[in-house]
């Protein structure tokens, strides 16, 4: 039988799955637009199951802070494309993610897929399967964290959720100058990735690598190899020095400093003195979509027309 423009459109609006799955589902079912919903759940599930080896390195960022500003969890969801990403129904899900996040008591991904969704019967996995199957592509919850603190939590969500940013102060105040100020750190964070807080933080393998490099550039440097050892080690020590102010959050440059010489450390202080209360960096948790996946480059007219045939 024929399927028209009008049934389509209906079931697209009751199922959320794409128009070309639409007309299959009707016309596998004669039209019935119940056995059609039926045809796409069981159908797009199975789909789901293919599309779970596909690449999935765009996507976004969510984070959820509680009320009292002391509680608050970050979570990445992927997608394959960046026009996925920039769905609303896959942002409301993301931002559903977070929610299940914050009141969630896992510490693993293992765990928390295996956990029951909200109030319902089914486990996050099953419902993010569910989700692949209503949107099309492979999503893949990659990672979250949460914080509980005595003190307060910002946050800063860059680009609709292309990085993602929460920072921990002690404090014991909850001005909003003072949550501003949190927010200006996590700005910093978000724009600067500090490697560590402080260079008490700093992994002494990275540091003895770091090390290494530079050991082996002077040694390579024809003006510099032919310097004592005790000279050589003072121009490691100095150069050592001026990357960890560029890499530990507390020693570098605020950025938004109207003289460029303030460095968030003396930020920090002088949020605490102009309020009168403590102010100090407690941790911070950075997420960026997507960094550390081999992204493929897609002929996205060539993936098209397979879909089409």
């Amino acid at each position: 039988m024929a399927i028209s423009a009008k049934q389509v459109k209906e079931l697209r609006e009751i199922s959320g799955a794409g128009m070309m799955d639409c007309k299959k589902a009707l016309t596998e079912t004669d039209g019935d637009m119940d056995k059609a919903v039926e045809w796409l759940r069981e159908n797009g599930l199975a789909k789901a199951a293919k599309k779970a080896d596909r690449i999935a390195a765009e996507g976004m960022v969510s984070i959820n802070i509680d009320a009292s500003g002391k509680k608050a969890s970050i979570v990445e969801v992927n997608s394959e494309t960046d026009f996925v990403a920039k769905n609303e129904k896959f942002q409301t899900y993301v931002k559903d993610v977070a929610c299940q996040v914050m009141n969630s008591s896992a510490t693993d991904i293992d765990t928390f897929m295996a956990e029951k969704w909200q109030d319902s019967d089914v486990t996050v996995d099953d419902n993010n399967k569910a989700m692949i199957a209503v949107i099309g592509e492979n999503l893949k919850i990659r990672r979250f964290e949460r914080v509980e603190t005595t003190g307060l939590i910002g946050s800063y969500i860059h680009n609709g959720g292309k990085i993602g940013v929460i920072v921990e102060v002690d404090t014991d105040s909850d001005a909003d100058a003072v949550k501003q100020a949190i927010e200006m750190i996590a700005m910093q964070v978000c724009s600067m990735n500090p490697k560590y807080l402080s260079d008490a933080d700093v992994d002494q393998d990275w540091l003895n690598s770091e090390k290494e490099v530079l050991r082996a550039q002077i040694n390579n440097d024809p003006k510099e190899a032919s310097k004592p050892d005790k000279v050589k080690e003072g121009m490691i020590a100095g150069r050592i020095k001026k990357q960890l102010k560029e890499v530990c959050l507390l020693d570098q440059a605020y950025v938004f400093a109207e003289d460029g010489k303030q460095s968030v450390k003396q930020y920090c202080d002088s949020v605490a003195k102009d309020n009168g209360c403590k102010f100090e960096i407690k941790s911070y948790i950075r997420f960026e979509t997507g960094e550390g996946i081999e992204k493929k480059s897609e002929d996205f007219a060539a993936e098209v027309a397979a879909q089409m045939q």
